[in-house]
């Protein structure tokens, strides 16, 4: 059972560090190659680069709950939330395009 998941490339679990701009600042983020991957694929479904997403999502977490912890974590439940099917309203979609234009 637990082959699957013991025999997996390694690859997918290399840290990586992106430099991306949130808040106008510059920060380095670390996150495994899979979750990047992942990352990258949430936000080509919303119409924007992946830099945007990520600042977009930190904006709206700030907003929604004045302070972000720990962003590293919340990128990766971000992940596991959109493999679990969790997708933004057609709405919010579409204020997304519209933004990103």
């Amino acid at each position: 059972m637990c082959r699957v998941f013991a025999g997996q490339d390694p690859e997918g679990y290399r840290q990586i560090n992106r430099s991306i701009r949130i808040g106008g600042h510059s920060t380095s983020i670390q996150l495994e190659a899979t979750f990047w991957t992942l990352l990258d694929e949430i936000a080509e479904s919303q119409g924007l680069t992946t830099p945007k997403f990520i600042s977009k999502l930190y904006d709206e977490a700030i907003e929604i709950r004045g302070e972000v912890p720990n962003f590293a974590s919340m990128l990766r439940t971000t992940c596991a939330l959109y493999l679990r099917g969790a997708r933004p309203t057609a709405e919010e979609a579409i204020a997304l395009k519209r933004e990103a234009a």
